[in-house]
């Protein structure tokens, strides 16, 4: 399947690429992921989306394992496999999270024996904002319990954020990058000789 515009190919303009270079995190062994290639396709408005992105992946007051539980359940929710497999390869295994809990962030329901409690309650704000837009006051009430007030605006945002890419992507309709892997339901379906 083609993404519904097309991505950029090498050999890139001097400003593509140097835009590429901003926009892939430091010492992944990938080409530039197909995501970029279509953002840059506005170069400016990537370029306006980078400090953005880059802030909440590397200057972020969350947990890095808390900010990875977030946005592998907003971009799940949203059905952007493709962030969701980039995010499960590239970011996951480092913060901690086996195939196990990726694969239950992907599918599985806030109650899942895969999540401890606070995995459980990352997942129920996530799973709020996306049916929601918003927090419930309980929910509210325990993430403030164990966030800072910063660090709790900083969720909501994260989470708007990766709904706001989910929703490029899957308008794109991009394709999965090579090496990611899929959804635990799709490879089940798969096998079992259903069309996704």
């Amino acid at each position: 399947m083609e993404p519904r515009l097309a991505p950029l190919h090498p050999p890139y303009d001097e400003d593509v690429e140097r835009l590429l270079g901003k926009l892939m995190p430091p010492d992944v062994p990938f080409d530039p992921l197909l995501l970029f290639r279509v953002l840059a396709i506005h170069r400016d408005l990537a370029d306006r989306m980078r400090p953005m992105a880059s802030g909440l992946l590397n200057k972020g007051l969350l947990p890095a394992r808390d900010r990875e539980v977030l946005i592998a359940r907003t971009t799940a929710r949203a059905g952007a496999e493709y962030e969701w497999g980039v995010h499960a390869v590239v970011f996951g295994p480092s913060v901690g999270l086996d195939e196990a809990v990726l694969g239950a962030l992907a599918t599985g329901p806030a109650d899942s024996p895969a999540f401890d409690q606070h995995t459980r309650l990352l997942v129920t704000a996530a799973d709020e904002l996306a049916d929601d837009g918003q927090l419930s006051d309980r929910t509210w009430q325990e993430l403030a319990a164990i966030l800072e007030p910063a660090q709790l605006l900083e969720l909501i945002v994260l989470c708007g954020w990766y709904r706001t890419l989910s929703t490029v992507i899957t308008s794109m309709r991009l394709p999965l990058e090579p090496w990611a892997p899929r959804f635990p339901w799709s490879e089940q379906r798969t096998e079992q000789g259903e069309q996704v």
